[in-house]
């Protein structure tokens, strides 16, 4: 019989990055819950948006800055927030869509995403996650129309 690796003998059900990740909502939540008035937090979680975004690494803050400014630019009601650590936009405080680093949870590429509260329902399936590697003018365009599809 073969031996079990020892990492594979001490896996607890999550990654270190799904720990850090889940470590990071908690703080976003308790940061949330001290802010003031309705202004004051819209305007506090973009910063925190924009801080998390201006601390990734290339090519993952260029993809996640345009497509802040896509989503941002499309429909202005959506607000910006951290969700577990990553750039997302809530309509209602329902969260609809987030921007996830490649480097996050080393993956391969950046993944753009909706939550089920975006109306992308396409018959019996649909794409829910789209995998970056680039943000093109064409996917910009794409981002957007998905986007308003998302909120209509």
């Amino acid at each position: 019989m073969q031996e079990t690796p020892k990492a594979e003998k001490n896996f607890d059900g999550f990654t270190e990055e799904e720990r850090a990740a889940m470590k990071e909502h908690a703080q976003d939540l308790k940061r949330a819950a001290r802010r003031g008035s309705a202004a004051d937090k819209a305007a506090e979680a973009e910063r925190d948006v924009l801080a998390k975004i201006a601390e990734m690494r290339e090519p993952d803050r260029i993809m996640a800055e345009r497509v802040h400014a896509v989503v941002t630019a499309t429909v202005p009601a959506l607000a910006p927030k951290l969700w577990y650590g990553m750039p997302a936009y809530t309509l209602d405080g329902k969260m609809v869509c987030y921007f996830q680093c490649a480097a996050k949870f080393k993956a391969r590429y950046a993944t753009f995403g909706f939550s089920d509260q975006a109306k992308l329902d396409e018959g019996a399936m649909w794409a829910a996650d789209f995998a970056l590697t680039e943000v093109t003018a064409e996917v910009e365009e794409r981002i957007a129309a998905l986007v308003k599809q998302a909120v209509s």
